[in-house]
């Protein structure tokens, strides 16, 4: 029996895994719900998610992953075990190849903890991908020509933009401003704003169904609930995505200001490519409403989502895998 090729998304808000030959079998949140007491893991993925915010004391809601770097090694280390077992099954008795995608910015320190994490969790080879290639791979551009192409992948924990040619990033940065840090600038307006507290799972409802960091052609609205920190008692207000735009003004336009850093530093002629086809996003976090629009009228290049945003990394760095093995980039 042959082994499995696998190619995992270890991101800070979800992981996917990519199967060879199967596409990606599994996305669920990195969050681990471990009891304090014993020590032992209670949930991981989906099902811990909910638990986040609503735990008694003994039970905690993790997420191993911080800004795309491992926060807490052991928990990880079950997780990716976790994943890796329930994508496969315990039918196969050779041990995987896996490889791991990690933000461009991570350290060498930084890149042993997520493959010795992988090693432990019973992988036979680890192959380390840095995420915009991953991306740029999975977003179906072919790398491996000598022309200039843009990636903005905007993840949980970290956005990465690269311009990459000839199959590596010739220019990169990795900022820690990401999907987190647009919930975390919701809840932050929500509670000056209207005096209200809300947790993170709510910042996130907000920011996927109205959330907006430019003009829409028609505001929506929807209902928020949390605590009012004057009376200290639940309360109900009806949100507008005009106010989501205000609220995730900073962060959207710090990742704005990051592609314009990384355009700036950009060889001439690569410069010249990006401006002819555009940059492309990925990530869950450029699903948010307006963030093509701010982008062109920022840089005034066409920017454009990538077709299945969120996956991108992950089929990226399955078929690396592939790559790795001889075989020449091909579409499934």
């Amino acid at each position: 029996m042959n082994s499995t090729d696998i190619g995992i998304d270890l991101g800070t808000a979800s992981i996917l895994v990519y199967v060879k030959g199967k596409g990606v079998v599994l996305k669920e949140p990195s969050v681990v719900a471990f009891d304090r007491d014993t020590n032992k893991i209670k949930a991981i993925g989906e099902e811990a998610r909910l638990m986040i915010g609503r735990t008694p004391g003994n039970i905690i809601a993790v997420r191993p992953l911080r800004q795309g770097v491992i926060a807490d090694y052991t928990v990880t280390e079950k997780m990716i075990k976790y994943f890796v077992q329930k994508a496969i099954g315990r039918r196969s008795y050779r041990k995987p190849r896996i490889s791991v995608c990690v933000p461009s910015g991570v350290t060498e320190v930084e890149k042993r903890a997520v493959e010795d994490a992988t090693y432990a969790a019973g992988a036979r080879e680890v192959a380390i991908i840095e995420e915009p290639i991953a991306a740029a791979i999975g977003a179906g551009i072919d790398i491996s020509k000598p022309c200039g192409n843009m990636i903005v992948d905007i993840g949980g924990g970290t956005s990465d933009i690269a311009v990459i040619s000839l199959g590596g990033s010739v220019v990169s940065t990795s900022i820690k401003i990401a999907g987190d840090n647009f919930d975390e600038a919701l809840v932050r307006y929500m509670r000056k704003k209207h005096n209200l507290l809300i947790g993170e799972r709510t910042a996130e409802d907000i920011k996927i169904k109205i959330g907006s960091c430019y003009p829409l052609d028609e505001t929506k609205t929807m209902d928020v609930r949390g605590r009012n920190l004057v009376t200290g008692l639940p309360k109900v207000i009806t949100v507008s995505s005009e106010e989501t735009e205000e609220a995730l003004h900073e962060p959207t336009v710090q990742i704005v200001e990051a592609v314009h850093s990384v355009l700036e530093k950009t060889p001439p002629e690569l410069a010249a490519d990006v401006a002819d086809r555009g940059i492309i996003l990925t990530g869950g976090g450029s699903l948010l409403r307006g963030l093509e629009q701010l982008m062109e009228e920022r840089t005034g290049i066409n920017a454009m989502t990538a077709e299945e945003p969120m996956t991108c990394v992950a089929i990226g760095t399955g078929k690396y895998v592939d790559l790795l093995s001889g075989d020449k980039l091909t579409a499934d």
